[in-house]
């Protein structure tokens, strides 16, 4: 596992340099039309942009609560620059998820109904990478505001999973590594009858120790080592830690207004929300680019 001290090595050094991320340090890209999704030049700054840092925000200058510029872009992408095309969300939904509170779903009303989301509580939702349950994650995923939280809540907050990993030990990442883990597809989001659950690994590096990619959600993944539950509670436990709380971007409202759409690469980073204190609060989410996880 020489290839992972390496790679260990060089976080700790970009850690040591970036103790803190600032909001400023958000690429953000300006639309002014919907023809811009298939503008090249404006496709290309975002093709770009995702495969430096994995994470961007776009300000529309229109309103667009059908989400045609955002379909249009995910198709520019898929055309121009080989982008995957997006995932259905579940058996009975398409490209586009509406993510609201359901009426009684985790507002202490009334009991959740067991195939509801968690996304469609206003729970908080802790750190996680989207389909983790997937044979094939998504590579991305993006979310539009079309209401944002007017009474303090639902703060989405993302974490570079670099920044994560680079306080971990060698002995721990090559734990995370190993195909030792079972992930257990929440009933909401079953596919196929017969897939309750997938067998994997939580963490993937390549051989020169440079390219990561991580799939996470603790509430349902599960070790079946030693080995890998004592990784588990170690990761975990670095997450909860004072130095990666201090690297947390959180964009909270101001930052992410209605009008704004956030793009994520979803291996390179971790993400989560505190609880959603508006009823009416209205993300649109999709998903794209799956590729199998052991695939660099």
């Amino acid at each position: 596992m020489s290839s992972l001290r390496l790679f260990r090595g060089g976080l700790r050094s970009t850690l040591g340099q970036t103790l803190r991320r600032s909001l400023s340090s958000l690429p953000s890209v300006r639309c002014n039309a919907i023809a811009d999704a298939q503008r090249s030049q404006h496709v290309q700054r975002i093709d770009s942009l995702l495969k430096e840092g994995g994470i961007l925000k776009i300000s529309l200058g229109f309103e667009d609560d059908d989400s045609v510029y955002l379909k249009n872009l995910l198709l520019s992408l898929h055309r121009d620059h080989g982008h995957g095309l997006p995932i259905t969300h579940s058996a009975s939904r398409g490209w586009f998820w509406d993510v609201r509170p359901l009426e009684g779903a985790g507002d202490g009303t009334s009991d959740s109904v067991v195939t509801t989301a968690r996304s469609e509580t206003m729970n908080n939702f802790p750190w996680h990478t989207d389909c983790s349950y997937e044979i094939s994650p998504p590579r991305y995923f993006g979310l539009q505001v079309l209401r944002a939280d007017q009474c303090g809540g639902g703060t989405l907050s993302v974490l570079d999973a670099n920044l994560l990993l680079s306080v971990l030990s060698p002995a721990i990442v090559e734990s995370l590594c190993r195909h030792e883990f079972r992930i257990t597809v929440p009933p909401e989001f079953i596919k196929y009858e017969n897939q309750s659950e997938i067998t994997g690994s939580v963490l993937r590096v390549d051989e020169a120790g440079a390219k990561v990619q991580l799939r996470f959600r603790q509430d349902i993944m599960h070790a079946s080592t030693a080995r890998g539950e004592a990784a588990l509670k170690e990761l975990q436990k670095a997450l909860s830690s004072s130095r990666i709380r201090s690297q947390v971007l959180d964009l909270t409202p101001d930052t992410l207004p209605r009008g704004s759409i956030v793009l994520i690469d979803n291996r390179r980073w971790l993400h989560a929300r505190n609880h959603v204190r508006d009823p009416n609060r209205h993300l649109r989410r999709v998903r794209w680019d799956a590729q199998p996880f052991n695939a660099m």
